[in-house]
């Protein structure tokens, strides 16, 4: 791999193919060697004199000095900020990828996305070309937390077209901090703003009273429905709560067929597999109830079995033993 530019960016003189690195990286397709041939200029009276110039493809796989890919970094985020996986979850969907991770090293690539996201969505070129067809704009605000003790990653949005106009790390929410991200984000607004949505914290009300003085304010649909709903969330997590019950020897049944490879004992591991994963898929209260949906999914994955049991296939009981 090697330069495309081959002049000096100063003077104009021919740049020499100096010496060559070499650097391993760690991606979704494998571990990549990459051969780095570095071109320097060489005029003594050049600004640039001896400058290394890198080859501009590196640029697209990885962050200079990271052993990882972009493309992990992005698979990585998209597992946090999307799925809300925790970083024992991430490191072990990455692990089952082939990718060789520690949890540490998945806690520094969450920071690295935080702060390309946090760079691309602060241009205020592209906030004026997403707005640019708009009337006016809802903002909408709120932050992520991943883990107690870090930062947390607050992002501003337009509730009309759904596109993120700032994305910023904070390590504090206080009114000040909150209020610069509003701040910034009205300096490049060139349409009006007419209402701001969040969760109701107190800090987010007070900077959007200093910024936007006037700009009507609301709770959330979301947060408003989730207090509303919370008597039938509460009945919920209880009825998913005896619903565990029923479920929680599921491990000791695909035990007792471990090293069986039989038909029957194929089964068994399928169901025990299906069960777990059940178990897994929550919901998000209010608009999903955790305990309606993971009932629906046990109760498909029995009748599957019934079915199955039905024509005259094998159908596990409670002890792992064939009906």
């Amino acid at each position: 791999m090697s330069p495309e530019r081959t002049a000096c960016a100063h003077c104009g003189a021919f740049l020499r193919a100096d010496y060559v690195n070499r650097r391993t990286l760690t991606t979704l397709a494998g571990v990549t060697r990459l051969r780095l041939t570095i071109r320097r200029c060489r005029n003594e009276s050049c600004a640039a004199v001896r400058r290394p110039y890198r080859p501009e493809a590196e640029g697209r796989l990885a962050l200079p000095h990271h052993e990882f890919g972009l493309d992990v970094i992005a698979l990585a985020g998209h597992l946090r900020s999307r799925e809300h996986r925790s970083v024992p979850e991430i490191r072990a969907h990455l692990v089952g990828r082939g990718v060789r991770i520690a949890e540490r090293t998945v806690t520094n690539l969450l920071d690295r996305y935080d702060e390309l996201l946090a760079v691309a969505l602060t241009d205020d070129t592209r906030l004026r070309t997403v707005l640019a067809d708009q009337k006016r704009v809802i903002l909408a605000i709120d932050g992520l937390r991943p883990d107690v003790g870090h930062e947390a990653l607050w992002v501003v949005g337009d509730c009309l077209s759904g596109a993120i106009l700032l994305a910023r790390s904070l390590l504090s929410a206080t009114r000040a901090d909150l209020a610069t991200l509003l701040t910034r984000v009205k300096s490049a607004c060139p349409v009006p703003v007419p209402g701001v949505v969040s969760d109701g914290r107190h800090t987010i009300r007070q900077a959007v009273a200093a910024v936007f003085p006037g700009v009507p304010y609301r709770l959330c649909q979301f947060h408003y429905r989730r207090e509303a709903a919370r008597p039938i969330c509460e009945a919920d997590r209880h009825a998913e709560k005896e619903l565990e019950k029923k479920v929680r020897g599921v491990r000791g049944i695909a035990r007792q067929v471990e090293g069986r490879t039989d038909p029957h004992a194929e089964v068994v591991r399928g169901s025990c597999s299906a069960v777990r994963s059940a178990r897994t898929d929550d919901g998000r209260p209010p608009l999903e109830a955790s305990g309606v949906k993971r009932h629906h999914r046990l109760t498909a994955i029995d009748a599957s079995l019934e079915r199955a049991a039905g024509k005259g296939g094998p159908r596990p009981n409670c002890d792992g033993s064939r009906d």
